[in-house]
């Protein structure tokens, strides 16, 4: 799942390593509308896929598939980039400041948006003259100019929305931390891993670590399909380790965007 202000492509170079592993993989594009509304809509996502999931999350995408993925048995394992994890009756804006670090607050520009029965919303976006800073500062400039310029605003409801479950707490959970983390600060990310008791990764990176580091995080996810296949169905199957995300099932998929992808790993008769 693809966080705030981006849009699946943030996650290309990381789903090319896995498509080139033989695992299928589903992009979904995240709403940014609020938490109830972007939930609701992943949720759909996945119940459209058969078979096991490991569930992706970057930023606040973290805090979609956290809702999402609750109740959903298909879900194995869920994987947080550098992401929101909140939990149950929490508020992104409050979590967000719980640790000193971020400088995302003071960089964000309001625009208001007219919804289709005359009420109005508010829009955030990141101030393009400190989106690389905030984002992405190990990334050459010519890119973040892109990013900047072309970014998807969130719904300022996203940032006051109460959190009504949280699934890393029934499903097992891997976490990345980014260490220059400019938009979500570092020790919120290690404070959220911590409490989950994800198996934990810091990486030398800005918030955008899918991108800078992608061959590092592919590394997590496939970690994180491996950690479900040590159960007895997993191995009824013949699969290898790396050829399934969670347990036994043909087509089971990871799933990731802009902070969500799903994939999974086809089902074939031949040698994996």
């Amino acid at each position: 799942m693809h966080g705030a202000f981006v849009d699946g492509s943030s996650w290309n170079a990381v789903t090319g390593r896995l498509l080139a592993d033989g695992y299928r993989v589903i992009v979904p594009a995240n709403p940014l509308r609020g938490l109830p509304t972007d939930s609701a809509y992943i949720a759909s996502v996945l119940r459209s896929v058969e078979g096991p999931i490991v569930l992706v999350g970057q930023s606040y995408g973290g805090a979609v598939i956290t809702e999402a993925a609750a109740g959903n048995r298909n879900v194995k394992a869920l994987v947080y980039v550098s992401a929101f994890m909140p939990d149950k009756g929490e508020v992104l804006g409050q979590l967000a400041a719980k640790f000193p670090g971020s400088e995302l607050n003071p960089a964000l520009v309001q625009k208001p948006f007219t919804n289709a029965d005359g009420s109005t919303g508010t829009d955030l976006y990141v101030s393009p003259d400190k989106f690389r800073a905030v984002a992405a500062a190990d990334l050459p400039q010519t890119a973040t100019s892109v990013a900047a310029a072309s970014q998807r605003p969130i719904s300022a409801t996203a940032f006051t929305d109460k959190v009504t479950s949280a699934a890393w707490r029934t499903i097992p959970s891997w976490a990345v931390v980014a260490t220059n983390d400019k938009a979500i600060a570092p020790d919120l990310e290690r404070f959220q891993a911590k409490r989950a008791e994800s198996h934990t990764v810091e990486i030398d990176s800005s918030h955008s670590v899918m991108i800078s580091h992608p061959d590092a995080v592919t590394d997590v996810i496939r970690d994180a399909a491996r950690g479900q296949s040590s159960t007895p169905a997993l191995a009824e199957t013949g699969l290898t380790p790396l050829g399934v995300a969670g347990a036994a099932a043909a087509g089971g998929m990871l799933i990731i965007g802009a902070g969500l992808m799903v994939i999974s790993r086809k089902r074939s008769t031949g040698t994996h």
